[in-house]
């Protein structure tokens, strides 16, 4: 009896050892433990501080540069072109000149080869010089009419046309001086001398004093002796 329940007991053991209580012994042989990972937050990110700029030395005044002197009103304008002068004589263009005979034939270029366009039949009459080429000179007349003259039709006598009508030519350059004498429009005279604004003129052995807008052969402001 006993030997049979020690039998019972033993074979209950064996029964116990190959199937152990659920949830002890198999779980762990079939199951393996659960592993658990904690994340952890990232550090955060620090913005470095900006470098304080040190400030700039201060220029003491009287160390400070100064400012460049302003240029003198002399450089800042340009200085006034001077007077042309002739490529053949040196002479100032343009210039006044007078006809020496009484035909000066005017031609479109300066040669023989060239068509006459005008012809000059006065014999003193004052012309203007306004180019030179060779022995050869480009002439007008006061109506802006001429062409190229050959230099030895040219006078250096320096004479005046007559613009107004009955102009008068007083005693002195007054216009409250006497009237001399009078001539008409076209009458062609020989200059004695000019002021910047009157000219003396010799008309058929009379003289007189006329200011020179009733007069054409001298400029405006020129003086002659």
């Amino acid at each position: 009896m006993v030997r049979s329940a020690r039998r019972a007991f033993g074979a209950l053991a064996l029964i116990l050892a190959a199937a152990p209580f659920p949830g002890i012994g198999l779980a762990q042989e079939t199951a393996p433990p659960a592993t658990v990972v904690i994340e952890q937050p990232a550090p955060p990110r620090v913005r470095p501080k900006p470098r304080p700029v040190p400030p700039a030395p201060e220029v003491p005044a009287a160390e400070a540069p100064e400012a460049p002197p302003p240029a003198p009103e002399a450089q800042a304008t340009a200085a006034p072109p001077g007077p042309v002068r002739g490529p053949v004589t040196n002479l100032p263009l343009p210039r006044f000149v007078s006809l020496k005979g009484n035909v000066g034939n005017a031609r479109r270029g300066p040669g023989l080869t060239h068509r006459i366009d005008w012809v000059f039949t006065h014999s003193g009459m004052p012309l203007r010089i306004t180019a030179e080429h060779d022995n050869w000179r480009r002439v007008e007349d006061a109506e802006g009419m001429g062409g190229w003259v050959h230099y030895a039709l040219l006078s250096g006598v320096r004479t005046i046309l007559v613009t107004a009508d009955m102009a008068e030519f007083r005693s002195r350059p007054d216009p409250a001086a006497d009237v001399v004498f009078q001539a008409e429009a076209g009458v062609i005279g020989r200059i004695v001398e000019c002021l910047p604004d009157w000219c003396r003129i010799s008309i058929e052995g009379s003289r007189g004093w006329a200011p020179k807008d009733l007069l054409w052969g001298a400029d405006p402001g020129e003086i002659i002796e």
